[in-house]
């Protein structure tokens, strides 16, 4: 009969961890946490020491009951849930719920393992420790300053806005950033350059090279017009094209560094279009165990939920040896890659890395679903790749003269794979330029052709998940465990809709990032959110009080959001009166709020539930037929303008655009920040918009 208990968070690890243990163990999951704030208050005592007050979740009196009796049974009690704060409060909540503490008899332990392996289960068993109160107290402050947060704002935005909304401590900094991204894209005004290339020959081959502008012998040039471009066309005709400088070299390209939580999301959404969700959710099975043939149910990855780089000396030690018996040992990495911060590391974990790396992607590809697969081969691939060698390239570079300006070549040829022969990261993926022939200074090359090519500077690219994350990880903003969870939710509420990777904001977003930053700027400020971040570190390091964040932050949202409710109160979003007529019962038509932005309604709802589509005209023709332009919206919920004609008129416009058509060529023109622009790039032509 078993006498000792291991409780674990998730069903699905029971499985896996009661295969390495003999019958002496029992294994139950307390799925996930057991006890939380109420949902129907606050639950902070705000008056007497913001003393949380927890309640039993519901629908989790069975499990509980279900624990009670196999703590009962058993002697010891060993408290196996996650090796982060989340999971140290969940122990201390399961402490709490089962009356662990009051229990006289019984040996009640605190373990955690970084890896869901038979040795690892194993040794965290005979090194048991107590509960960690600092990282319980760090979650509790978090979850706590979080609960305040949605719990006196979501009302406000409630009430201006529609039912149904919320702010967040993080998802409103995510959305401020998004907005910001947007802004910064509407405001942009393109800049005009030109590349210059020539296609060279050398004597007696006929294969190309290509040169690409420099500038002249004294400094780089950049080329700005059309007429800078013609002068130096005039001063370079006729010119002999003379080889100034030859250089050979080598250039190395580092290994990566293992995946951290935010480094796996983003390769992740970028090789395999996956989303921060959908990698977490896949990682999480990879994590708790996986059916695999001939091995049985084992973790096959590491702890997930991580931003450090530190590989264990045993792990790397098994990557090592495995390098040097499959590629040799000229591939393994004399060195360990670091990550180059001076952010803190949270939680001491390890990188995100294969439990075995004798385990290989091909070999366990059959018992993989595809997209596990999938994620397990990127992850096997770049800890692979982390300890072997920098590839090597050799290269050439030449400069060469024609009169009073400078053209260079370049090339370079792979000479030693290292670990690119496991692992090519997508960003970095390159053309490499096979060498040319032999070349000395003083040779001359024959000019084929000059190839000019206009261009226009870009705007600032529109946020992905992935660069999202990369942005709120160097803001210093939300830890590896809040990523996922604060897109999922900007986009569940419909601030934020996706396209094609990019991330749009709403006209909803707009409206409660508009709010948000007129009545609470401290809260979507990122240095502010930034500093919280690094005060709930101290708490977990035990230098900082927990309730001494909560008192210092309370009052002053208190304050803010008793001047909201005033300064709110004539702030009118919704339910604005239209000119449109119902077509039902001939009432004009009120302006709400859905979860797609605006939308007409009857204002005799319920007796008469008639909706239409609200368009709204922006006072411009439409360039194709005359018609009134207005603003409409993808199925996603971007922000476009289009013809009230479509479908008969299809026309359509990112940009708005102006009633004024281009003096140049006759297009239509768009609005930038302070500036009208041609909407034909070719052309050119801008004025400002007075």
């Amino acid at each position: 009969m078993a006498n000792s208990l291991v409780i674990v968070e998730s069903p699905a690890k029971v499985k896996t961890i009661r295969k390495f243990l003999g019958s002496a163990y029992s294994v139950d999951a307390s799925n996930g946490h057991v006890r939380d704030l109420p949902k129907s208050s606050l639950g902070i005592d705000v008056e007497h020491g913001y003393e949380p007050k927890y309640i039993t979740i519901r629908g989790k009196g069975d499990v509980l009951a279900k624990l009670r009796k196999e703590v009962k049974k058993a002697d010891k009690i060993y408290l196996a849930t996650d090796p982060d704060r989340e999971g140290e409060a969940i122990s201390w909540h399961l402490v709490k719920a089962l009356k662990l503490d009051e229990v006289k008899d019984k040996k009640i332990y605190r373990v955690s393992f970084n890896e869901i392996t038979k040795n690892a289960v194993k040794a965290s068993l005979k090194n048991p420790r107590v509960i960690d109160m600092n990282l319980v107290d760090a979650q509790q402050a978090r979850r706590i300053l979080d609960r305040m947060v949605g719990y006196t704002i979501s009302p406000l935005l409630w009430a201006k806005v529609k039912r149904g909304l919320s702010a967040g401590r993080v998802q409103s900094v995510a959305l401020r950033m998004i907005c910001d991204r947007e802004e910064e894209i509407s405001a942009f005004i393109p800049d005009e350059y030109w590349n210059l290339e020539a296609d060279l020959l050398q004597k007696g081959s006929k294969k190309r090279l290509t040169a690409k502008f420099y500038g002249s012998k004294k400094e780089k040039l950049a080329i700005h017009s059309k007429k800078e471009l013609d002068q130096i066309f005039s001063k370079i005709d006729g010119e002999t094209f003379i080889v100034d400088e030859v250089k050979n070299g080598e250039r190395t390209k580092k290994p990566p560094i293992p995946f951290t939580t935010s480094t796996l999301q983003q390769e992740a959404s970028k090789v395999l279009n996956f989303s921060t969700q959908k990698t977490m959710r896949i990682a999480q099975q990879l994590y708790e165990g996986v059916d695999v043939k001939g091995k049985g149910t084992i973790g096959l990855i590491t702890y997930l939920r991580t931003d450090s780089t530190r590989i264990a000396e045993e792990a790397d030690m098994a990557a090592r040896d495995y390098i040097a018996k499959n590629y040799g040992e000229n591939y393994v990495l004399k060195s360990e890659q670091t990550k180059k911060t001076g952010a803190k590391i949270q939680d001491a974990h390890e990188a995100i890395r294969p439990t075995d790396i004798g385990l290989t992607p091909a070999q366990v590809k059959d018992s993989l679903q595809r997209d596990q697969f999938r994620l397990y081969q990127l992850i096997w691939k770049r800890f692979t790749a982390s300890r072997m060698q920098p590839a090597i390239y050799k290269t050439v570079s030449v400069r060469v003269n024609a009169g009073d300006y400078v053209f260079t070549l370049s090339a370079s040829k792979l000479a030693f794979d290292g670990f690119m022969s496991v692992y090519v990261q997508e960003d970095e993926k390159e053309e490499t330029n096979a060498l040319f022939g032999t070349m000395e200074k003083g040779d001359i090359l024959s000019i084929a052709e000059l190839k000019p090519s206009q261009h226009f500077t870009q705007p600032p690219a529109h946020y992905t998940e992935a660069s999202l994350v990369k942005s709120l990880e160097e803001q210093g903003i939300g830890r590896p465990s809040t990523y996922a969870p604060t897109i999922t939710t900007i986009l569940a509420r419909r601030y934020v809709t996706k396209e094609n990777k990019n991330l749009y904001v709403t006209e909803l977003g707009e409206a409660v990032n508009s709010i948000m930053k007129q009545c609470f700027s401290s809260i979507v400020d990122l240095s502010f959110t930034a500093n919280m971040e690094l005060l709930l570190d101290k708490v977990a390091d035990g230098s900082v009080r927990w309730k001494t964040i909560v008192e210092n932050f309370y009052p002053d949202l208190d304050e803010a959001v008793k001047t909201a409710e005033k300064t709110l109160e004539s702030v009118k979003i919704a339910d604005e009166v239209s000119d449109v007529i119902c077509d039902v019962c001939g009432r004009n038509m009120v302006i709400k709020y859905g979860p797609h932005g605006k939308f007409l309604a009857c204002p005799g709802f319920p007796e008469c539930k008639n909706t239409k589509p609200y368009l709204e005209k922006i006072g411009v023709a439409c360039p194709k037929c005359g018609r009134d332009l207005v603003i409409k919206k993808t199925k996603k919920g971007r922000r476009y303008y289009g013809c009230e004609n479509n479908p008969e008129c299809d026309f359509m416009s990112w940009q708005k655009p102006s009633e004024k058509p281009c003096p140049k060529c006759g297009s239509y023109m768009i609005e930038k920040g302070k500036h009208l622009l041609c909407s034909d790039e070719q052309c050119g032509y801008r004025t400002d918009l007075s």
